[in-house]
């Protein structure tokens, strides 16, 4: 398989302007895709956000900045983002079916040696790659929030992912600064089990009063040196991929991940976090105009 230069970025909500951020740092040629316009939008104020931040920590030059902010392209027609890409990473919501019908478009319009890789947190690698013609060529790249920020890559070597898919892959990781571990598709991997555990138990002593979200955080923060707390890292996802989640390994796995009815409330009071302005925090500067 070719060196990964040209990198096709599906759906441009947080992790995917993240992922575009940081292979557009690392010298890569970068598409990002959505159907929404404003969705591209707001990824694209959401990479210019990051990189500025970046430039005021003394991190990059405002010349570098905007170097890395024009290496990437942002498109709503799919076959122009991928023809000629050498790596396509998809970001989109956690639902199967979608991931499914855009791989079998994507696999229409990306040339031959195009690795394919999916940032999906828990579903199965080796069932989307049945939506392919060469299975061989897709496996998991799970990326973490915030994506220029988290060091960590988890490699998702589904049944028929190839030796060669699985090199490309680790190279690609390194190229872009990340140090990756490799698992087996197996339903939350290694990262997503032991993190929505965390996170699910959090809600459910919020839910029975044992404290606050502030103080639950500051356990973790403090007493176990997480970077953030299981409350606000779940803002920052989204309480509604992390309920994706749990329903999903709840059917998967079984009864440890039964969702919390709190966070079942909270999503259908549309509490989704950081992207709605409320979730366990309050977010007011989220809130979409």
């Amino acid at each position: 398989m070719n060196d990964i230069q040209r990198v096709a970025v599906l759906g441009a909500g947080t992790m995917g302007h993240g992922i575009a951020q940081v292979c557009a740092a690392a010298g890569l040629s970068v598409r990002v895709f959505d159907l929404d316009d404003a969705a591209l939008e707001r990824g694209q104020r959401g990479v210019l956000g990051s990189l500025e931040r970046v430039v005021k920590k003394g991190g990059l030059s405002g010349a570098d900045a905007a170097a890395v902010a024009g290496r990437i392209a942002w498109s709503t027609a799919l076959a122009p983002s991928v023809v000629d890409a050498d790596l396509v990473v998809e970001a989109v919501p956690e639902k199967i079916e979608l991931k499914k019908e855009l791989f079998r478009q994507v696999d229409a319009a990306a040339p031959a040696h195009c690795l394919f890789g999916s940032n999906t947190s828990s579903l199965s690698i080796t069932e989307l790659a049945a939506a392919v013609r060469d299975p061989g060529r897709l496996l998991g790249l799970h990326f973490f929030n915030p994506v220029p920020v988290m060091e960590l890559l988890e490699i998702v070597r589904g049944v028929r992912t190839s030796e060669a898919s699985l090199a490309a892959a680790e190279a690609f990781a390194r190229a872009i600064g990340k140090t990756a571990i490799v698992v087996r598709d197996y339903p939350g991997f290694a990262t997503s089990r032991l993190g929505v555990v965390i996170g699910a138990e959090a809600i459910r002593m919020l839910e029975a009063g044992v404290a606050s979200a502030e103080d639950i955080d500051r356990a973790m923060v403090l007493g176990y040196k997480h970077p953030v707390g299981p409350l606000k890292l779940t803002d920052l996802v989204g309480l509604d991929v992390r309920l994706a989640i749990l329903e999903h390994l709840h059917k998967e796995v079984g009864e440890q991940f039964r969702p919390p009815a709190l966070l079942r409330q909270m999503v259908r009071a549309g509490k989704l976090g950081k992207k709605s302005g409320e979730g366990f925090y309050l977010w007011p500067s989220e809130v979409k105009q």
